[in-house]
């Protein structure tokens, strides 16, 4: 039997926008339903398993007081809950994994109780419905307007949700095709963006990103804890894509700047790059001696990036093939790390490697879902190009600035290697702004963008796709659906209005949403 709800506000994926959007949505009194197709909310910080890609100044600004708040409180989690070493304690701004990639490298379960713990008082007070395993499967529309959405729990169960407003905050914008919202994927032509990193003939739909099934693991010297061999492992210990220097199971890899070969290694102690420490979420130093009996790192590395097929836009056979495939070749990987990785000291493979499904939260040990670096897109009212925001060519005037700021993100553009088989991009950006146009869709009106699927280019994907930029996206989209609804305007109405536009930037402002940037230099 079909169940139907009625919300303010329906947003549609619970990840790292969606539970930013949900929280100022309900903040500012609306009611909201929000839905997450895995076990735990939190998209990449959670069930995808990615700790948070941040820029060098994240701790003093150039991020959201709530994202500062889930930060702090993930911090104030371990000093309340753990028993940190003396190290640990007193660290100023505790790491609890010491990984080289962030300054928060923390356990996807910490991330998730401390977004449930920022969530817990809408939900307790009847403000916030969340359905996880919950997928959308077909949308209402009228017009130029969403009606309803239907969604799909795993078990069968359907539910129709009825909104004035809809945010589509999932990781692939799977809301863009059920509801006839125009969309792009892949790469955009130079001759249609101008953009010098655009492909120079056609556009490529198909052209996007890899996804990779990221993986815990801790290491025991001189144990054994050698996986079953992969059903692909023959095809993956082989495998060369045609730009790779060498196979992909390999230690030796394109450096994503200079694209040269560039070899790195699994542990501390010599010349080469230390993968295990990349990603590590659990440093045995911050912690008093026996809570951990090893390190913990996530892996999410080159080698298993997946970059043989696209999992939307493409029949479900293909989508149920490819996710499969990247698991085997993430599976393929850690058994080559533990059989056959050649080791500094002339030996091969390291066994006491030990792969953690309870660290992701699944029994086989591959993270909940893949980390998506590429979505949908929606075609927006504004689309965010390259030169709007590389520093080849804006480094001395810094990022294009938009009148209609909703917030602000930086990191370079970083782009991995695609379906297409293009090598990675790795280019120097400027810390640039978000524009509302780029929330909004040039034709559906009570529909806004709230993560990765806004209005940019395969290009400018590479440095709007990250945590913090994600949480403001989904943080100022909730607001501006909730001001809409106040001043019973749509979005689109509220851009093209001065007035209105200047109102709902000083509520972004007042709730802690900073709109430009200092000056400083490029990343």
């Amino acid at each position: 039997m079909e169940k139907n709800i009625q919300a303010d506000i329906a947003i549609i994926g619970g990840g790292v926008g969606g539970c930013s959007a949900a929280l100022a949505a309900c903040s500012l009194g609306k009611k909201v339903y929000m839905t997450e197709e895995y076990d735990w909310i939190g998209g990449q910080l959670t069930s995808q398993a990615v700790p948070p890609d941040e820029h060098k100044w994240i701790e003093q600004f150039g991020c959201t007081r709530s994202y500062r708040k889930f930060r702090d409180q993930v911090r104030s989690y371990y000093h309340h809950n753990y028993l940190l070493s003396e190290y640990g304690r007193s660290a100023y701004y505790l790491n609890p994994g010491n990984g080289g990639v962030s300054r928060l490298c923390a356990e996807p379960r910490v991330m998730h109780a401390v977004l449930q713990q920022m969530l817990a008082p809408f939900i307790n007070s009847g403000k916030l419905t969340v359905h996880t395993r919950c997928k959308i499967t077909k949308a209402h529309t009228q017009g130029n307007k969403i009606q309803a959405v239907s969604v799909k729990h795993e078990n069968g169960e359907t539910l129709t949700v009825h909104a004035a407003y809809f945010l589509d905050a999932t990781e692939c914008g799977d809301v863009l095709p059920l509801a006839e919202v125009e969309y792009v994927t892949g790469a955009e032509s130079r001759q249609e963006t101008s953009e010098p990193h655009a492909l120079e003939g056609p556009a490529d739909p198909y052209d996007i990103q890899a996804f990779t099934y990221c993986f815990a693991m801790d290491y025991f010297e001189g144990e054994n804890h050698v996986i079953d061999k992969p059903k692909d492992y023959e095809f993956w210990r082989t495998f060369q894509a045609p730009f790779w220097p060498n196979p992909q199971l390999n230690w030796v890899s394109p450096d994503p700047k200079t694209l040269e070969p560039t070899e790195e290694t699994l542990f501390p102690g010599t010349d080469k790059y230390p993968l295990y420490v990349y990603r590590r979420i659990v440093d045995q130093a911050n912690f008093t001696s026996g809570t951990y009996p090893s390190d913990i790192s996530l892996v999410n590395w080159a080698q298993n990036d997946y970059f043989l097929g696209n999992i939307y836009d493409v029949p479900e056979s293909l989508v149920e093939k490819h996710l499969h495939q990247a698991k085997q070749l993430s599976f393929s990987l850690l058994y080559w790390l533990q059989t056959e990785a050649p080791r500094p000291d002339g030996g091969v493979g390291y066994p006491g490697l030990r792969l953690r499904p309870d660290v992701v939260g699944t029994t086989d040990g591959m993270a909940q879902g893949p980390y998506i670096r590429e979505s949908r897109r929606i075609k927006a009212e504004f689309t965010v190009l390259e030169q709007h925001v590389s520093a080849a060519i804006r480094d001395e005037q810094g990022a294009e600035e938009f009148p209609d700021s909703v917030g602000i993100g930086c990191y370079r553009i970083d782009l991995h290697p695609t379906m297409r088989g293009h090598n990675f991009l790795d280019i120097s950006s400027v810390p640039f702004q978000i524009p509302l146009g780029s929330l909004i869709p040039k034709r559906v009106t009570n529909l806004l963008a709230a993560c990765k699927n806004i209005g940019t280019t395969h290009i400018t994907n590479g440095c709007y796709r990250l945590h913090p930029v994600e949480w403001n996206i989904g943080e100022s989209a909730g607001y501006t659906a909730a001001f809409c609804l106040n001043q019973s305007m749509n979005p689109s109405e509220v851009r093209a209005n001065a007035e209105k536009l200047k109102e709902l930037q000083a509520l972004l402002t007042a709730n802690g949403i900073e709109l430009a940037w200092p000056k400083i230099g490029a990343v």
